[in-house]
């Protein structure tokens, strides 16, 4: 197959709404970027989903929905078709000339030691609403033959990063709920999950303001960061664990973690700076350091963690993935477009340095309208 179009979703764990972009790929070069669009979720929606992925946390068979879990579903399926019923509409995109849409779902638990990982979304239904080929359940195929699963974007961040025009090695890293980190240098990427992104940042401004996040870092702006606290979190083994390796949402969760009574600038720097330390921690488990780093998803809008993140890389560049012309907000959903190609075209998703599995996997399911 040569170059087609595709549309991309994606619903991360920060669980602020669904980006839809297009992208034209034959599903190993990037032939062009198109236009994008975002679906946020309302409050009502936040707090369905939050309690999903509590309830979530129970499952032991991934095609249990148990409770609120199968209302859950309906939304994420329903959300994600109205992202891209509204950026077909608003970019007057002819349906019929789309391959394939790549539909991640929700994730509401990944334990791949257990070899379970379970995406809400029923990729039949979204397919049949758009009347478009979807393609779906990306990373059960990986988690189920002995790999982790995640992170699971890393063979398009070497498609984006392997001409770009910047110092190599290049670490790409995207900080969502979880941070991960592809370094391309030639060959297969490697990569992991680095730790906590914004999902503590998030879950203790919500506890403590109400608001979903920290906008712009303005309270980590004014904060200090402690530096002990820091330090005892990343004494935990995972951060000692050689890539590949994957993190639940949750992982680090406050009662994890013993969190302390902070003040709200407080509690928001040292949890950006936590962030930023786990981020630089992993420079020695990769195979040489980066000399770029390109930081995309919802941190890269983050003003202060990106300074945070320049300090403790100090030694390489840090930029954010829209300074060196890519989109920092729709990278994820792009890469579920390409995802989406390369499972049309039977070509791996995984690779033994990306997720641990054994041989590069291929992956995804078709649902057909």
């Amino acid at each position: 197959m040569g170059v087609v179009r595709a549309i991309g979703l994606m619903s991360g764990t920060s669980l602020d709404g669904v980006d839809v972009a297009l992208l034209e790929t034959d599903g190993e070069r990037i032939a062009a970027f198109g236009p994008t669009g975002y679906r946020p979720y309302v409050d009502d929606e936040r707090a369905l989903l939050r309690q999903a992925l509590s309830e979530g946390a129970a499952l032991t068979d991934r095609w249990q929905r148990p409770g609120v879990l199968a209302e859950a579903e309906v939304l994420i399926t329903r959300a994600h078709a109205e992202a891209v019923e509204s950026l077909v509409q608003a970019a007057s995109i002819d349906r019929g000339g789309i391959a394939v849409v790549g539909f991640h779902g929700q994730t509401v638990i990944h334990r791949p030691e257990a070899r379970l990982t379970v995406q809400i979304g029923d990729g039949p239904a979204l397919a049949a609403r758009l009347g478009m080929t979807v393609a779906y359940d990306f990373r059960a195929a990986d988690v189920a033959a002995g790999g982790q699963g995640a992170p699971f974007v890393p063979v398009y961040h070497q498609a984006l990063a392997r001409g770009l025009d910047r110092p190599h090695p290049i670490a790409v890293l995207n900080v969502g709920g979880v941070a991960n980190v592809t370094f391309v240098n030639g060959g297969d990427p490697v990569a992991c999950d680095t730790g906590p992104g914004n999902a503590l940042i998030d879950d203790f401004m919500r506890a403590r303001t109400g608001h979903p996040l920290d906008r712009d870092g303005d309270q980590a702006a004014r904060g200090k960061v402690n530096e002990d606290f820091v330090a005892r979190v990343l004494a935990h083994p995972f951060f000692d664990q050689p890539c590949p390796k994957s993190l639940d949402r949750n992982a680090f969760a406050f009662a994890n973690i013993g969190l302390p009574d902070f003040t709200v600038p407080d509690g928001a720097a040292t949890l950006s700076a936590l962030t930023a330390a786990s981020v630089a921690r992993v420079v020695r488990l990769l195979p040489e350091p980066p000399r770029s780093w390109i930081v995309a998803g919802g941190g890269a809008r983050n003003p202060t963690l990106m300074r945070m993140l320049a300090d403790r890389l100090a030694s390489a560049t840090v930029e954010t993935a829209d300074a060196v012309g890519w989109s920092s907000q729709s990278i994820e959903a792009q890469a579920f477009a390409y995802l989406a190609v390369r499972t049309l075209n039977d070509l791996p998703l995984t690779f033994p340095k990306t997720t641990g599995v054994d041989a590069p996997m291929r992956g995804g399911v078709i649902a057909r309208p």
